[in-house]
């Protein structure tokens, strides 16, 4: 039996439906800090292109750490604008467009903080490799606190994600509550 709507019924859910446009600006902004990840890539790869002579392998490796650190920054804030738009606000309708990445339109939200998390645990693990490079030949001080912090972070960074890892797998086994959620899992 189809459900009938009330006029009351129809006059909340209507506004409450047309809520989800002031994420619009979120995602716009979004835009606007990948453009600055942007800005301090090429800041940074022309900045040490200059000195590329005088660097050791040390130096290289560094540098690459830190436009690797960028670029998994940058994907991140793509994923999170294309993804989150796409599944809180409105559809993006380039379907036909050639570019349009294998992935858009098929990330739900559980699938949206699995990469959020594994973006941020490589991110997290890059930084930690970052940190340690330079101390490989102990001529500077190590500063172990911060190391020690920088580790204990990682480390809850890899624990969450393999937490919601988990209570997403119990919650893909689990039967649905109402007809709604077993059609959306079917």
């Amino acid at each position: 039996m189809p459900n009938v709507k009330t006029m009351p019924e129809l006059m909340l859910e209507r506004p409450l439906f047309a809520s989800r446009w002031p994420m619009a600006p979120f995602y716009i902004g979004m835009v606007a800090a990948l453009a600055a990840a942007l800005y301090v890539f090429l800041h940074e790869l022309i900045g040490e292109m200059s000195h590329l002579t005088s660097m050791d392998a040390e130096q290289v490796i560094l540098l690459s750490l830190s436009l690797i650190d960028l670029s998994l920054a940058g994907n991140l804030l793509l994923i999170v604008i294309l993804s989150g738009y796409e599944n809180f606000v409105s559809r993006i309708e380039v379907a036909d467009h050639q570019d349009r990445p294998s992935w858009m339109g098929t990330v739900d939200f559980s699938g949206l903080k699995m990469k959020l998390i594994a973006s941020i645990v490589a991110i997290s693990a890059i930084a930690l490799l970052r940190a340690f490079l330079p101390h490989g030949d102990l001529q500077e001080k190590i500063d172990t606190g911060r190391l020690r912090w920088m580790v204990i972070i990682h480390l809850s960074f890899v624990i969450s994600g393999a937490l919601l890892a988990v209570m997403d797998w119990i919650a893909s086994k689990t039967e649905p509550h109402s007809e709604a959620e077993a059609h959306a899992q079917g």
